[in-house]
């Protein structure tokens, strides 16, 4: 009969973790592949419909915003509204206990304020600027070339800093 080999204590806790391992290994593979199938489908990006066009919920006054979409809920940055799942639902209302608002409860939403990146101050197409010649209901596009915030760009300091601070300093304002 041959001679039993003799195995040290270290062989014996390799052969273990080695086990264990496995075993960890084959349990995250699984956990892995579920998440995957649990996971929400994701709306590829297309670049067709109206580019940059944003969409205003008629009930709660939520803005789509195609640029910066809905990344949370599966759908990328530069989704057109037109491209979104037939069961979209507003992001707000649709889950605050008014029912399911879909694409249907939205409408073309164009921009009738727009604040300035660096002193805050927000132009209201509304109100217009009459002191400086503006009328009221003058929209933000039809203002001249030379416009220039009427807070920080009469600033010297600023200017320096920044530039001039035109049109270009301004964002449509999401209210």
């Amino acid at each position: 009969m041959p001679p039993k080999k003799r195995t040290s204590a270290s062989t014996r806790k390799a052969g273990v973790r080695k086990a264990t391992t496995r075993k960890a290994t084959s349990r995250t593979t699984a956990k892995r592949a579920a998440a995957r199938k649990a996971a929400p489908k994701k709306v590829a990006a297309k670049k067709t419909g109206t580019s940059g066009q944003r969409y205003v919920c008629r009930i709660c006054g939520y803005v789509y915003s195609p640029m910066i979409g809905e990344p949370h809920r599966g759908i990328a940055p530069g989704t057109a509204f037109e491209d979104l799942p037939e069961d979209y639902t507003c992001l707000v209302c649709g889950y605050a206990g008014k029912g399911r608002v879909g694409k249907w409860g939205f409408d073309p939403w164009v921009p009738t304020r727009y604040v300035c990146k660096i002193c805050g101050y927000i132009y209201d197409q509304a109100r217009g600027e009459p002191q400086h010649g503006i009328k009221a209901g003058t929209p933000f596009e039809k203002l001249p070339s030379s416009y220039v915030c009427p807070v920080c760009g009469l600033d010297a300091k600023i200017s320096r800093e920044y530039g001039k601070v035109g049109k270009g300093q301004f964002d449509p304002l999401m209210i």
